[in-house]
C-alpha cells in the first residue's frame, strides 16, 4: 500500500488558496477518518496549519490514490485538484514529511511549533481510526527523526525573530520574568509581538501607553494589561523593568536628559530598552547609563540573522540524516509489502516470488 502526499503550502500557493482548503483542528479526525473510507485508500493523516494544509494516505495504488483524493477534495471542498497543490509518492512522500517536522519545510527554518501540530494531527487521526499499520510507522518514525535531528544539530540554535530575540536578551539580565513589569510605548504590531512573546515567558504586568489612549486601552484589555496616558507614562515607570518604544514619533521620545534622573530613583534595578521604532525612540547615549541596556532593531535583527545564519549551516546535516532515515523507512515498507506478497503467493499455492526460492543444494546443477 503506497504511501501518497497531496498538499498546498507558503512555497506553493498564497493564502487566498490556502484557505480554501483548510481544515479547522476539531473536524481534522472525523474528516481524516472520512478520507480513509474513500474507495481506493486506506489510512489517512491531515495536517492543516497556517502555512500549510497536507493529506497523508496509504493507496493501493498510486494513480487511482491520487485520483480518489482529487475527488474527495472537489466532493468536500469545492475545490478541485490544481495548481499550487503539490503531489509526493513512496520515497519522496517519506521525505516530505520528515522535512516538515524537522522544521526544514518552515516558513522560519528549525521552528519547533509544526512538530507539536503535526503530532496533533496524527493523533486525532489516530483517535479517529483512520490510521493503520503504514502511516502509524510513518508518522512514529518521522517524530523520532525530528527529536534526533535537534538533539544531532543546531538547526533550532538562537532565536530567529526580533521579539524572541528580546526575550532571550531579557532573560539574560533578569533571569526568569514572572516579576518583571514591561511598558509599551505606542501600539504598533511589533512591540504587540515582542510584549506577547515576554508574556509566553512569564511577564504578568504590562502598561500600554498610546498617544490615542483609546488604542491604549484596547491594546490594554487584549493583552490584560493597564492603559496609562501618553503623557504620563512616567509616573509609572518606577516599576517598569522593560521599556518596549514603538511610537510614530519623528523625534526621541526617551532622551538621556529625561531618563537619567527617573533612574537614580530605581536603587540600582536594571532596565531593558527595547527600541522596535524608526525613526528611534530612544536617544542612542541612553545606553551610556548606568543599569541601562538599550537594543534598537537593527541590533536585534543582527542577533536573529546570526542565528538564522547558524541553521543554515546545519541544513547539509539535517537533510544528510533526514536521507538516511527515508531510505531506511522506505526499505522496510518495500520489504513489508514483499513479504506479504509471497506469503499470499505461498498460501494459495502459486509460484513464489524469486527472493523467497530455497538455495540451490551444494553441488548441484544450476537450471
Amino acid at each position: 500500500m503506497p504511501i501518497l502526499c497531496l498538499g498546498l503550502s507558503h512555497h506553493t500557493a498564497p493564502i487566498e488558496l490556502r484557505e480554501k482548503f483548510a481544515i479547522p483542528d476539531g473536524e481534522l479526525g472525523a474528516t481524516a477518518a472520512e478520507l480513509a473510507k474513500t474507495e481506493g485508500l486506506g489510512e489517512a493523516v491531515i495536517v492543516s496549519t497556517c502555512n500549510r494544509v497536507e493529506f497523508y494516505v496509504g493507496a493501493e495504488d498510486e494513480a487511482r490514490g491520487f485520483a480518489s483524493l482529487s475527488q474527495f477534495l472537489t466532493n468536500r471542498k469545492g475545490v478541485s485538484d490544481g495548481a499550487g497543490l503539490f503531489r509526493h509518492a513512496a520515497a519522496n512522500s517519506i521525505r516530505h514529511l520528515f522535512r516538515v517536522v524537522c522544521g526544514l519545510d518552515s516558513m522560519v527554518l528549525g521552528e519547533t511549533e509544526i512538530l507539536g501540530q503535526v503530532k496533533k494531527a496524527y493523533q486525532a487521526a489516530q483517535t479517529s481510526g483512520a490510521t493503520s499499520r503504514n502511516l502509524n510507522k510513518l508518522f512514529q518514525r518521522a517524530f523520532n527523526v525530528a527529536k534526533e535531528v535537534r538533539t544531532n544539530t543546531n538547526i533550532t540554535r538562537g532565536s530567529v525573530s526580533v521579539g524572541s530575540v528580546a526575550v532571550d536578551l531579557a532573560e539574560k539580565i533578569f533571569g526568569k520574568l514572572a516579576r518583571c513589569k514591561v511598558m509599551i510605548l505606542g501600539a504598533g504590531e511589533t512591540s504587540e509581538m515582542t510584549a506577547g512573546a515576554l508574556q509566553a515567558r512569564g511577564v504578568k504586568t504590562i502598561f500600554v501607553a498610546n498617544r490615542s489612549y483609546d488604542r491604549a486601552v484596547a491594546l490594554a484589555e487584549k493583552m490584560e494589561g493597564k492603559a496609562v496616558h501618553f503623557d504620563e507614562w512616567h509616573k509609572d515607570f518606577a516599576d517598569v523593568d522593560i521599556l518596549i518604544g514603538s511610537t510614530a514619533a519623528p523625534h526621541h521620545v526617551v532622551t538621556r536628559e529625561k531618563l537619567a534622573p527617573m533612574m537614580r530613583t530605581r536603587r540600582d534595578r536594571p532596565l531593558f530598552c527595547i527600541d522596535l521604532a524608526v525613526p528611534r525612540d530612544f536617544e542612542p547615549t541612553v545606553n551610556d547609563l548606568d543599569g541601562v541596556y538599550l537594543y534598537d532593531i537593527d541590533s536585534l535583527q543582527a542577533e536573529a540573522d546570526h542565528s538564522m545564519a547558524i541553521r543554515r549551516q546545519e541544513l547539509v546535516v539535517c537533510e544528510s540524516l533526514i536521507e538516511r532515515h527515508v531510505g531506511d523507512f522506505h526499505a522496510l515498507l518495500e520489504g513489508s509489502w514483499q513479504a506479504a506478497m509471497a506469503y499470499s503467493a505461498s498460501a494459495s499455492g502459486a509460484p513464489q516470488p524469486a527472493m523467497w526460492k530455497e538455495p540451490q543444494a551444494s553441488g548441484g546443477q544450476q537450471s
